[in-house]
């Protein structure tokens, strides 16, 4: 099946134009549900109106907007515990990049596994 994916501003762009594709799901990194600071002005019909099965991975410190903050809807999303918007941890957390993109990866795996 096909995906559309993207990072940040690639990843708003697959949810509008998933269907349009003719994809089967969209692949959401570092979805930016609202500019910084900004909860207000969220972005979440974007991601709410893909119409197609979607997996969003987002980092636990993303300024664009942390995963809590997420509105319920038909798709999953997975935590990088501490991940900034890059998914860039922070050396006190105590969790190393590697296993920030061990996390992220194995997310992705998971979830195409289960779409084909």
């Amino acid at each position: 099946p096909v995906v559309a994916g993207g990072r940040s501003a690639g990843a708003r762009v697959a949810c509008r134009t998933a269907a349009e594709l003719g994809a089967r799901a969209v692949l959401a990194l570092s979805f930016p549900l609202h500019p910084p600071g900004r909860p207000e002005r969220t972005r979440a019909d974007e991601l709410l109106g893909c119409g197609v099965d979607a997996l969003v991975v987002q980092g636990g410190n993303d300024p664009f907007g942390k995963p809590a903050e997420f509105p319920p809807g038909d798709y999953r999303i997975t935590e990088v515990p501490y991940g900034d918007h890059g998914f860039s941890v922070p050396r006190k957390s105590g969790l190393t990049e590697e296993r920030a993109m061990a996390v992220l990866t194995a997310a992705v795996t998971d979830w195409l596994a289960e779409l084909a």
